[in-house]
């Protein structure tokens, strides 16, 4: 064996293509979380929107004067007008465009993570989801690899281990029986927020499936995650398990860029002689070529945040299971990661919802005759199509899936919302399909509570309709 060929293979050992691949990744998923936002600010946050942002500012100004940007981290304590809000969004888009085509890669790193961070604070309850601070977690861990540090690799390897592990532990310790018991599928397809097409059919396999499917995700995010740092056949084992759970779960309900994310920094545990075929060879010379070697400052960087991330996630440990409170030094890096969402907790579906509540929101001019408002994409009509919109989020859809499992009288944003379509607010009602009252707003409105449940594939068959439903309640009338 002579020596080039040694050094080729130590050469396919490296992470370098991985990185490149990666940060492209993360710029598309980025766009798309920008994007996504663009298209509904207003009518979440705006001025005339369901919970306008200055509202919020004004609230915590005075109530924390000289602290209002350490407990409210958004640039929109500068300016916070709907232009503003757009603005941001779309610069959000044009960084991560910037990082997409490798142009100054770490300041459209840093704007992508500052501008989603800021977002993600004033969206408020629409912007309270997992994936979002899983996509800040991640993006402010890219900063490294634009150093070339070898560290962010572990850093990565950590991150999807906790987070497929958490997974899994939060499913046995909320004591559902529906995950004990292997029966949580049978229920999944129908009560997701947003199912897919295949979520239909995949309702009405058979039993034994779901419960071998359920054992299967138990597995996969108790067991296999322990695969990540052990050689390299498990490490594959364990990406490409992952890779199988995220990609079910994309062909069966809408989850926006989250399971493309998750199998984003499944990245990680390959190396480049695992991807370079798949790519032209040229390519491969200009980022080899272009690749950052790290200096003693930036693995002692690298290494330091790693000291961190594993103190503040002990820390995590030891306040859910010791439920002692931290010495002050500990308490206040907890806080501090949690503002910026820096190291985050995760647990999906950790109680899995066995019945399917809708809210059907209606308007009247005259209190006998209602006419419904349609919306984009959660269940209104029993003919309402299934579909995709990965990696949108419509967060007004997601909001009401949550508003029918609880009590939307008692959500401040479900009764602004309510309000609004009272005023006839255009921005609110941009988030919704279609508007039954054009000419002026209406006299009433009220919320009423259905269950929801497939039809079986005779009555699908006959009828065209994919839901049924029976009357609950009356929720809300104004």
């Amino acid at each position: 064996m002579n020596i080039k060929t040694v050094n080729k293979r130590q050469d396919n050992a490296t992470h370098i293509l991985v990185s490149w691949l990666f940060l492209r990744g993360l710029a598309l998923i980025y766009f798309a979380a920008f994007a996504s936002m663009a298209v509904q600010i207003e009518g979440l946050i705006g001025d005339n929107g369901i919970l306008p942002i200055k509202s919020a500012l004004t609230a915590i100004a005075r109530s924390s004067p000289n602290s209002k940007f350490t407990v409210f981290p958004t640039v929109f304590w500068f300016d916070a007008s709907e232009q503003a809000l757009l603005m941001v969004c779309y610069i959000g888009m044009m960084a991560a465009a910037m990082l997409l085509l490798n142009v100054f890669e770490r300041i459209a790193l840093i704007l992508c993570y500052g501008l989603y961070l800021s977002i993600s604070v004033a969206g408020q309850d629409f912007t309270a989801f997992q994936w979002d601070v899983f996509l800040l977690e991640a993006g402010f861990l890219a900063l490294f690899l634009t150093w070339g540090s070898p560290i962010c690799m572990f850093l990565y390897r950590w991150l999807i281990t906790r987070f497929m592990f958490m997974g899994g532990l939060v499913k046995l310790a909320s004591g559902d029986p529906t995950w004990a018991n292997l029966t949580a599928l049978g229920y999944h397809y129908q009560t997701q927020p947003l199912p897919s097409p295949l979520a239909y059919y995949a309702y009405y396999l058979p039993q034994w499936f779901h419960q071998v499917c359920v054992a299967g995700v138990l597995i996969i995010e108790l067991v296999i995650p322990s695969f990540v740092f052990l050689p390299r056949r498990f490490r594959l084992f364990a990406a490409w398990s992952f890779i199988l759970l995220q990609s079910g779960i994309i062909l069966t309900g809408n989850y926006n860029f989250f399971n493309l994310l998750t199998i984003l920094i499944c990245l990680f545990l390959f190396d480049d002689r695992d991807i370079e075929r798949t790519m032209p060879g040229r390519l491969i010379d200009v980022i080899r070529q272009k690749q950052a070697h790290p200096g003693a400052i930036a693995n002692t960087i690298a290494a330091v945040w790693m000291c961190l991330v594993l103190l503040t996630c002990a820390s995590h440990i030891w306040i859910y299971n010791v439920r002692q409170p931290l010495i002050s030094p500990l308490k206040a890096l907890v806080h501090l990661t949690f503002t910026y969402s820096l190291i985050n907790n995760y647990g999906p579906f950790a109680r899995m919802t066995t019945e399917r509540p809708e809210i059907i929101v209606q308007g009247s001019n005259d209190g006998k005759n209602w006419q419904i408002y349609q919306f984009k994409y959660k269940p209104v009509n029993l003919d309402q199509k299934l579909g995709w919109n990965i990696p949108h989020q419509p967060r007004l859809d997601w909001q009401m899936w949550f508003a029918a499992l609880e009590a939307p009288e008692t959500s401040s944003w479900f009764t602004r919302f309510m309000l609004k379509l009272q005023e006839g607010s255009p921005q609110v009602l941009s988030l919704l399909a279609d508007n039954p009252f054009p000419d002026k707003p209406p006299v009433h409105v009220r919320a009423l509570l259905y269950r929801y449940f497939y039809t079986t594939p005779k009555q699908r068959a006959a009828t065209g309709n994919i839901w049924q439903r029976e009357f609950l309640k009356t929720r809300v009338i104004l």
